[in-house]
């Protein structure tokens, strides 16, 4: 089995003025396209080539010195993109709603205080990295990651949790936009969150 890139639901024009066309070509044609290619090249041949992504991900203490770090860099990379191009969506936006928001509240008090704490990971991740809501004992939580890292990579990730919603603050998800305005990025990204699901993905994840 062949890792694979992911089909956009929608047309790389449609997050645009949040997220321009020619971003997203870069994002997802180029940069996403590398780490699928990077990950199966590393793979192949292993025992480890038939296992899901996120499976891959939580064994990765298990792999070889001599695959682990191209696997960490883009087996991540893979895992994060897919689950970023996911919850995002022009018909997005919004505030979410049933068992995700009485989670969101009783984690965090409001739903503006979710977003400044989710903001203030995503806006102070030094270099390049992730900002994550995610599942950890039963309660919602947020945390950032360095480069392409999954709070799913056990051990080897400070952020340990089941990831339900993802940012992308590396530069190549906004600098040809936003330039150095990061937190200009940072706010768009509520105008496109798919809470449909994101839902969905706390609902796996309980």
């Amino acid at each position: 089995m062949s890792f694979v890139l992911p089909e956009l639901s929608y047309d790389k024009t449609s997050l645009e003025p949040h997220i321009d066309v020619r971003t997203m070509e870069i994002h997802h044609g180029k940069h996403h396209q590398a780490y699928v290619t990077n990950l199966n090249n590393a793979v192949k041949g292993t025992e480890f080539e038939n296992l899901d992504i996120l499976d891959l991900l939580g064994r990765l203490k298990d792999l070889p010195d001599s695959i682990r770090g191209a696997v960490r860099n883009n087996g991540g990379g893979h895992a994060n993109h897919s689950l970023f191009w996911s919850v995002i969506s022009p018909n997005g936006g919004g505030v979410p709603s049933g068992e995700l928001a009485s989670a969101i509240n009783e984690s965090f008090g409001s739903l503006d205080a979710f977003k400044e704490a989710f903001g203030t990971a995503a806006k102070t991740r030094f270099g390049s990295g992730w900002a994550w809501l995610g599942m950890k004992n039963g309660k919602l939580v947020v945390c950032s990651t360095p480069n392409q890292d999954n709070p799913l990579m056990q051990g080897l990730c400070d952020c340990s949790c089941t990831p339900i919603l993802g940012l992308d603050v590396w530069e190549h998800a906004y600098y040809l936009n936003y330039q150095n305005r990061r937190p200009d990025y940072v706010s768009a990204f509520w105008n496109i969150v798919n809470w449909e699901q994101v839902s969905k993905n706390f609902s796996n994840a309980k």
